[in-house]
């Protein structure tokens, strides 16, 4: 393991790859003389393709969720036990565990519109094959094939805002397409419900696999990098480069393992992921064991826990962004960010024993509005930490450390679950989760310093 080379302590300003600049109070457009000061002057495009990512992960999350909010009514029709349950849900986390194996590798070989392309394409028709399924081995086949299309959402996702986010801006576009997941959860239960009331819980399935191969047209159309878009100005072009990042290469995980950058982002995912997990697949079953909600009355209470996710979303990612304008460092900043996340978390342990069913959709709203905040900052110490063309493989070994925990907390949580019935054990590991994560992330990356990367540069592009 190789480790972060000396600097001058906590405060000192994070540089990027290639780069002598600072990114502190004014960042790197304020230290050269070519590069715009401010982005909202030079044009708005790169805000175009962070819509895209948002709707992307939108859909992504509406497909997985679909099943957590369905998951009461099928299991009483079709007989699930609680064991089986965490069976078909670790199927899903298994399959993005073994996708994100490949899936950054892949993104960063092929580019981001086409790998990106791919991996929409294989969940589209993996979330209508739910349609077919008729018992356990049937959900848990579609849930594995949905696991590896949707492996290469973030990896793809993260890049394309390296690519065209100057590093400043990069925490805030992940915030906000980030989001996605929020707003996922909630188009879910809004949606899900009336469809299955309306046309059978078949329909739910087939309607989220259409919207992602609508999805899928609209990206092979328009995306490019912005040195091929023509519809992207002149200036805003430059703004985008400000940062002089090294041109693309290709770098092997066993390059990347040598990094403790590599394994701090790792660890962040692997103890706090499984959170997320839990949140999306178990919270509506929570409800209706705890306060016998019924499939239409999960409605509400999800959504005001998901719209709160989506705060704390844009809201992480927003403080971060402007703690680093204010002159704080990248280390500093993203770190503090990070902190506040994790306090806001932990209330969460009361959740359980909640005696009222808004006081337990706050707690959990709360948290869920801490870990998105708090994921908005651990995807951008990616881009912090390396350069352009490391950072979709690096975000696939720290998806991969997440969902390996999801596929933990999803097994014990079955078991628990089988054997006590309670959700109290669950909701005490949530709330201590994300200061050890903090502190690990301390200890392995003190001043998220670069990673000094020494690869060949490729003879093939690794950019769409």
């Amino acid at each position: 393991m190789q480790r972060s080379p000396p600097q001058s302590g906590a405060d000192v300003v994070s540089r990027p790859h290639g780069s002598e600049r600072d990114t502190g109070a004014g960042g790197p457009a304020a230290t050269q003389g070519a590069a715009p000061a401010h982005g909202a002057s030079v044009g708005r495009y790169r805000w175009r393709v962070c819509a895209m990512l948002l709707a992307a992960t939108t859909i992504s999350y509406v497909d997985r969720q679909v099943l957590g909010v369905l998951a009461p009514f099928l299991q009483d029709k079709i007989g699930w036990s609680e064991l089986e349950y965490s069976t078909i849900v670790t199927s899903f986390q298994a399959a993005y565990a073994i996708g994100l194996l490949c899936a950054g590798a892949v993104i960063d070989r092929f580019g981001t519109r086409i790998g990106y392309a791919i991996a929409i394409g294989i969940w589209s028709i993996a979330a209508m094959s739910h349609a077919l399924a008729t018992g356990v081995v049937s959900f848990a086949a579609a849930r594995f094939a949905l696991g590896l299309g949707e492996s290469g959402n973030f990896p793809a996702a993260i890049k394309a805002v390296a690519e065209w986010f100057p590093q400043r801006e990069r925490a805030l576009a992940a915030g906000i397409f980030n989001s996605g997941s929020n707003i996922g959860a909630i188009v879910a239960p809004l949606a899900a419900p009336f469809i299955a009331a309306r046309w059978g819980w078949q329909a739910a399935f087939l309607f989220t696999g259409a919207l992602s191969a609508t999805w899928l047209m609209a990206w092979l159309i328009t995306y490019r990098t912005p040195d091929s878009q023509p519809r992207l100005s002149a200036a805003e072009r430059a703004y985008i480069c400000s940062d002089h990042e090294p041109p693309a290469r290709r770098v092997a995980w066993s390059q990347l393992l040598r990094h403790r950058q590599t394994w701090a982002f790792a660890a962040a995912k692997f103890i706090t992921d499984p959170i997320w997990w839990f949140f999306l697949f178990w919270l509506p079953k929570f409800l209706h064991a705890q306060y016998g909600l019924s499939l239409m009355e999960l409605g509400l209470p999800l959504i005001t826990v998901f719209l709160l996710a989506d705060a704390g979303s844009i809201a992480g990612g927003w403080l971060a962004g402007r703690l680093i304008r204010r002159g704080w460092s990248v280390n500093r900043a993203r770190k503090g960010t990070m902190l506040l996340c994790a306090l806001v978390i932990v209330p969460i342990v009361f959740a359980a024993r909640a005696n009222h069913l808004w006081l337990a959709v706050v707690l959990v709203g709360l948290a869920t509005a801490g870990h998105q905040g708090w994921s908005a900052n651990v995807y951008t110490l990616t881009s912090d930490m390396f350069p352009r063309y490391a950072v979709a493989s690096v975000v696939g070994i720290g998806g991969f450390a997440g969902a390996v925990g999801g596929m933990l907390i999803s097994t014990v949580t079955g078991l628990l679950l089988q054997a006590t019935g309670s959700y109290v054990p669950v909701f005490v590991m949530a709330g201590g989760a994300y200061l050890l994560a903090l502190a690990v992330v301390q200890l392995l990356s003190p001043t998220l310093a670069p990673a000094q990367m020494d690869v060949q540069p490729s003879t093939s592009t690794t950019m769409a």
